[in-house]
């Protein structure tokens, strides 16, 4: 799927950087990049877009004073040089609020959660009484440019890698741009935090310790400021 943007900002430098940004990335297509809220206007009643970023601090009208009286808004992703804004941008639903000089980095984080919204929730499993089949849960990860399928009953852990995350499975890995701390959101209740690298299955642990818990042959440290909660986990 092709996502459609446009970029409102009054300076010139500022929109082509963000239109530099998004030409790096294949599921985006830069409709226009406009210098005023009043010619995004006119584009936005003429053509679908699906996010926009949008600059706050512009002549005439404000970016937030502009998007908050749009009847259909689309997604949007505030821009600015100023830090004060970052409460009102996201009182408006914001997908994110990017401070300039904008990294390609942060740029696509900012992408990231975008991507992560436009996801179908899981479907809840079957209960074996009305079907004999049990759909597994499931989430889908950014990958190579696409949206890969991941069942969560095959992850055995998760490692944190600084920017990435490495998740672990009996016959694959997968390393995906993610913080940990994101990542464990979008997981279910078998899913522990047993140190601040790594997450765990519980389903997979076939043994434990005060320092350490195991999984078939895998040993994944405790840290010292989970092991409580770990200790209380296996002994509730």
């Amino acid at each position: 799927m092709t996502y459609k943007c446009l970029v409102v900002d009054d300076e010139e430098l500022a929109r082509e950087l963000i239109v530099d940004h998004l030409s790096k990335l294949d599921e985006f297509e830069l409709v226009a990049a406009c210098a005023s809220a009043i010619e995004a206007r006119t584009l936005l009643k003429q053509k679908k877009i699906d996010l926009i970023f949008l600059d706050i601090e512009m002549p005439v009208l404000k970016g937030t004073d502009f998007f908050k009286h749009l009847l259909h808004p689309p997604k949007v992703i505030f821009t600015t040089a100023y830090r004060d804004y970052a409460v009102e941008g996201f009182e408006l639903n914001a997908v994110d609020y990017l401070l300039k000089p904008i990294t390609f980095d942060r740029f696509f984080k900012a992408i990231d959660k975008f991507l992560h919204q436009q996801l179908p929730p899981a479907p809840p499993a079957i209960n074996a009484s009305s079907s004999s089949v049990v759909k597994e849960p499931y989430i889908f990860i950014r990958k190579d440019r696409k949206q890969v399928k991941l069942f969560l009953h095959e992850v055995i852990y998760i490692e944190s890698l600084k920017d990435y995350i490495q998740i672990h499975e009996a016959d694959q890995k997968h390393v995906v741009k993610y913080s940990l701390a994101s990542f464990i959101a979008l997981l279910d209740h078998r899913f522990l935090r047993v140190h601040r690298s790594y997450v765990i299955n519980v389903d997979k642990v076939t043994a434990y310790t005060k320092h350490d818990v195991e999984l078939g042959p895998i040993e994944i440290p405790i840290g010292e400021n989970y092991k409580q909660a770990t200790q209380e986990y296996f002994q509730a």
